[in-house]
């Protein structure tokens, strides 16, 4: 395995903080999540920085994350945005491996729950919740399977998905 990061990629509610954290225990390395770190830098929640700053200013700070995680060896949740900049999937790509953490809208959905703290889910009932959340999945698959590897996460916990990532990042590319 290559001393690049890991990137974890994929919506809200995939799981990319619980098996961020399972994979980093197994690989031995640092776990970092984009979005805590940018709460903590920022002082504030994502939500009020999406209200503050809007989303571009929000994205920027992703982009400046992304940027100082590229040479370090750790497992790097991304928000579920990340991978839809211009040019993130590649510098992903020439930093480190990213894993596309997949699952299907009514997973994502139940992960999410309420979608508190959560911007783009703010203020809609379940059912909006799940529409929004299928539309971003089409939105931002096209992304998403620019990532190196694929995992399904639905029925799974973030143990046994930790185990395929693992076994994925090992295997000698054909």
């Amino acid at each position: 395995m290559s001393d690049g990061p890991v990137w974890l990629v994929g919506l809200m509610g995939a799981g990319k903080s619980a098996v961020g954290r399972r994979l980093a225990a197994r690989l031995d390395r640092q776990f970092v999540d984009s979005d805590l770190e940018i709460e903590r830098e920022s002082g504030s929640s994502i939500a009020e920085i999406f209200a503050r700053e809007g989303e571009g200013a929000f994205r920027s700070r992703e982009r400046a994350f992304i940027d100082a995680w590229s040479g370090r060896a750790a497992i790097v949740a991304l928000g579920g945005g990340a991978m839809a900049q211009s040019g993130i999937p590649e510098k992903l790509a020439r930093t480190g491996r990213s894993v596309y953490l997949r699952a299907l809208p009514t997973t994502l959905a139940a992960r999410v729950g309420t979608g508190e703290g959560r911007p783009l889910l703010a203020g809609l009932d379940a059912a909006g919740r799940l529409a929004k959340l299928g539309e971003l999945l089409v939105a931002r698959s096209p992304f998403y399977d620019a990532a190196e590897v694929a995992v399904d996460t639905d029925g799974k916990s973030a143990e046994a998905v930790a185990t395929e990532i693992c076994a994925a990042l090992t295997e000698e590319p054909g």
